[in-house]
């Protein structure tokens, strides 16, 4: 097998696919199927970081939508994400892979404060590392957390694991015949206002050039597809 493309990823799934078909909540074989495919990238000496959105919990944006006092909603959103988290720790080392969570609000009976260097050291050390509570502050999504993180951590990539192929010019469920984006640059999501990240995140990634690919997450095998550099999903970079 040849060297995988990418040495360090961050892994960015959305809480609403632990949901699975029950549409709430964390559903156990959505679970071990995740837990699977990133277990196969510590298989391959890849060293990967996460972070969880907590959207199957509470979704903090929804409730002020509807009247909850905005920060207090968001800090709700980011206990979710730790939620998350634990759980796919669980998932983990119940497969014997090694891991640490950290979290962006101290939480010290549950997991580490997050701490760049520790975190960085960990991955070093071929642990995975699940990044939760978000920023640790509230008017900012897990997307931007995840960006800010790839981004400390000297991550090659990020990959952010979806329900759908990649990115399209129209909603796919909705409209069957939407094209689909092989590759595309970021001022092409934020002038289209294309639903990939919030446009925070994908100034941040784009300023940074930090490349980002969105693909299947339920499809097994795809994260490892990627890393063999197969043409899987929608690679979004700086551009012309």
């Amino acid at each position: 097998m040849s060297a995988p493309k990418y040495r360090r990823i961050l892994l960015k799934i959305s809480g609403e696919l632990l949901a699975g078909q029950q549409g709430y909540g964390i559903e156990p074989a959505v679970l071990d199927a995740i837990a699977d495919e990133i277990a196969s990238v510590v298989a391959m000496d890849v060293e990967i970081a996460v972070v969880i959105g907590g959207g199957n919990i509470f979704r903090g944006l929804a409730a002020s939508a509807k009247g909850m006092e905005r920060a207090s909603a968001d800090y709700m959103g980011m206990l979710a994400t730790i939620l998350n988290a634990l759980a796919l720790q669980n998932a983990l080392e119940k497969k014997n892979v090694m891991t640490r969570v950290q979290s962006a609000i101290e939480m010290r009976q549950l997991a580490e404060g997050y701490i760049r260097r520790r975190a960085i050291r960990h991955l070093e050390k071929k642990r995975v590392v699940i990044f939760a509570g978000g920023t640790g502050n509230p008017y900012f999504s897990t997307d931007t957390a995840a960006v800010l993180r790839a981004m400390e951590i000297g991550a090659q990539v990020i990959m952010k694991g979806t329900k759908v192929n990649g990115i399209y010019e129209a909603d796919p469920v909705t409209n069957p015949s939407a094209k689909m984006f092989a590759d595309m640059p970021f001022l092409t999501i934020i002038n289209k206002n294309l639903k990939v990240m919030d446009s925070t995140a994908i100034t941040l990634c784009m300023d940074n050039n930090l490349p980002l690919i969105v693909f299947n997450l339920k499809e097994s095998g795809n994260i490892r597809r990627l890393l063999q550099g197969d043409k899987i999903g929608t690679l979004v970079t700086a551009g012309r």
